[in-house]
């Protein structure tokens, strides 16, 4: 299958830079180029893409509010979000993950790590840069008040399936859990298939935030 991507950055040299670099691959197809936050709103609703790197700041309306309404717009069905920043610590990522957004990655990026980057998050698998990922939730997560109870998640989710959301907080891919908890790995991908399911969430990524916002997780304790 292709990925459809549409790039959202307003400095055009960057925007054609990726395009450029994406279109390199065969399974990769960038469907259109836009400057602004609310022309990436209008390609995501005309050309129904995959996938959006999106630029985190930007004129007209960005990359935040965007991401917010390209997620209210498209439901179950909206495509992934892949943020754009300059610093890996940039305060208003934390916020583009909790409007909705899939991960982030930082402009300097090699291409095989935007290739790689797009193709994870496309295919909502697992955490992108999750050292990075985990670092940056985790910091955000400590400043803000908890807006889920853990004990509402303990309601809705099965004991395992807690221990695996915690699991997936921590980083760990499907295979590394499944090592932790001496299962396989089919077993595995049920299970997170359910939370996910359960809690509403699109991909593991907005699980990592409901387990730190939730307080299941706490910022900088040990998985």
């Amino acid at each position: 299958m292709t990925v459809r991507i549409v790039v959202a950055d307003d400095h055009e040299v960057v925007r054609n830079a990726f395009a450029a670099l994406l279109e390199t691959q065969a399974d990769l197809s960038v469907l259109t180029t836009v400057a602004d936050g609310a022309a990436a709103v209008r390609a995501c609703r005309d050309g129904q893409p995959d996938l959006v790197l999106m630029d985190v700041r930007m004129p007209v309306m960005d990359g935040i509010e965007a991401t917010r309404r390209i997620i209210e717009a498209g439901g179950a069905r909206a495509p992934r979000i892949l943020m754009l920043t300059t610093f890996d610590l940039d305060e208003h990522v934390y916020d583009a993950l909790t409007a909705g957004a899939s991960g982030f990655l930082l402009k300097d990026v090699t291409a095989e790590r935007l290739f790689d980057a797009v193709r994870v998050v496309a295919a909502g698998e697992a955490l992108l840069a999750p050292t990075v990922t985990r670092r940056l939730i985790a910091e955000f997560a400590r400043l803000r008040p908890q807006t889920r109870a853990a004990s509402t998640l303990g309601d809705v989710l099965t004991p395992r399936e807690t221990e695996v959301l915690r699991l997936i907080a921590g980083g760990l891919s499907n295979p590394e859990i499944a090592d932790r908890l001496v299962v396989g790995e089919e077993t595995i991908k049920t299970h997170v298939s359910r939370v996910l399911t359960k809690l509403g969430l699109r991909d593991r990524t907005q699980a990592v935030i409901a387990a730190y916002e939730s307080g299941l997780v706490v910022p900088g304790g040990t998985v």
